[in-house]
């Protein structure tokens, strides 16, 4: 039995569309406080649009959607920076300024506790790049926080950015495609290092893959999406690859014996 106040993530009936495409169709999904959750499906079944409607930066179609407490779906904008605050969000492309240092861009995770904008590492409070420092080691970067940031290969650009959302102090890390763009060995980094996070600082991680493999590895449990709706949710451990592939079919054109997706 699940205690609702274990609960930190919760849609209903949550259906988006954007004109005639139907993104989401009636999914519901219960994300628990703590554990590491895959999303993971093809390109275009639904994931990035599920994972956006969590923290209202898609407004659902219809349904409702429970994020930290509030109605995401009815919030005002204020409100809805207010959940934002305690959301992190960890892109596939990284989002980080190239030209400033690795420090400066953590700092930037802290900007929503302070009244004013800031301009340069040194213009913050002692105490946050402090705090900005202890991140980057976090994720094994201390020694990179004067370099800029794109002097630094993809893998370490990505848990840069994983350092920023700590400073964040997120209740939730929702990650889009983390690793899509780095090769296998930084993929594991990555990957290891979200999951560590979820771990050591009691964080819920929410991520979205396509690599069977790496989900398979690294999630505490699986939900499954293909056209826009819930074909797969359960524990990751025990899971063989077999168990995933459904989520691949795809209905062959005419003439084409293919039928099924995959992925590695």
């Amino acid at each position: 039995m699940i205690d609702r106040k274990d609960i930190v993530v919760s849609a209903r009936d949550v259906t988006k569309t954007f004109g005639t495409t139907t993104a989401l169709h009636n999914v519901n999904l219960d994300v628990l406080r703590g554990e590491m959750l895959v999303l993971l499906g093809l390109s275009g079944s639904g994931k990035s649009t599920l994972l956006r409607c969590i923290n209202g930066l898609h407004p659902i179609t219809s349904g409702a959607i429970t994020t930290l407490g509030s109605r995401v779906d009815l919030a005002s904008r204020r409100s809805a920076r207010e959940v934002r605050k305690d959301v992190g969000f960890v892109f596939q492309h990284f989002n980080l300024v190239g030209r400033l240092s690795c420090l400066e861009n953590v700092l930037v995770g802290g900007l929503g506790r302070l009244t004013v904008p800031r301009y340069g590492a040194a213009t913050y409070p002692k105490a946050m790049r402090a705090e900005a420092l202890r991140c980057l080691d976090r994720v094994g970067l201390a020694d990179f926080a004067e370099r800029r940031a794109d002097t630094l290969s993809g893998g370490q650009q990505q848990r840069v950015a994983i350092a920023r959302t700590l400073m964040q102090r997120p209740s939730i890390v929702l990650a889009d495609e983390p690793v899509a763009s780095l090769d296998p060995e930084n993929a594991g980094v990555v990957m290891d290092l979200l999951q560590r996070v979820c771990t050591e600082e009691k964080l819920t991680v929410v991520c979205t893959l396509h690599q069977v493999d790496l989900a398979l590895g690294w999630a505490h449990r699986l939900v499954g999406l293909r056209d826009g709706e819930v074909v797969l949710d359960r524990p990751a451990a025990g899971l063989m690859r077999e168990d995933i592939m459904p989520i691949y079919q795809r209905i062959a054109p005419p003439g084409d014996v293919r039928s099924a997706a995959f992925p590695s």
